[in-house]
């Protein structure tokens, strides 16, 4: 079992730069990395998986690079993904047949929220 412990740093960082993603929109774990200065995808996602915040804090809004849904709430199949797919579809998140969520739903940050 997980001791909790307050966010670090970095942790503070992303979960700062998830409030930047209007309602309605989504990104990629990659493209949240960007204003982070930080590479690492899976960094972003395992930030993410300790959010404490959620939904207030919307991580449900990021997902793969792919646009298929990802994770949530630490898993990758069963209930939690059910509700993300809820949470996006309440805000306005077009899927498609596939599944996949529709590229044009994608938010990209700018140079002004680098930090």
């Amino acid at each position: 079992m997980e001791l909790e412990r307050p966010p670090t740093k970095f942790e503070r960082k992303v979960f700062g730069a998830l409030h930047l993603i209007p309602r309605g929109m989504v990104t990629t774990y990659g493209l949240l990395g960007r204003p982070l200065s930080c590479r690492s995808a899976q960094a972003i996602g395992q930030a993410l998986r300790r959010n404490p915040f959620a939904p207030d804090t919307p991580c449900h809004r990021v997902i793969k690079g792919d646009f298929t849904i990802g994770g949530f709430a630490g898993q990758n199949a069963g209930d939690p993904i059910d509700r993300k797919r809820r949470l996006l579809e309440v805000e306005g998140i077009t899927f498609l047949e596939d599944g996949s969520i529709d590229p044009a739903c994608c938010f990209h940050f700018d140079e002004r929220s680098r930090g």
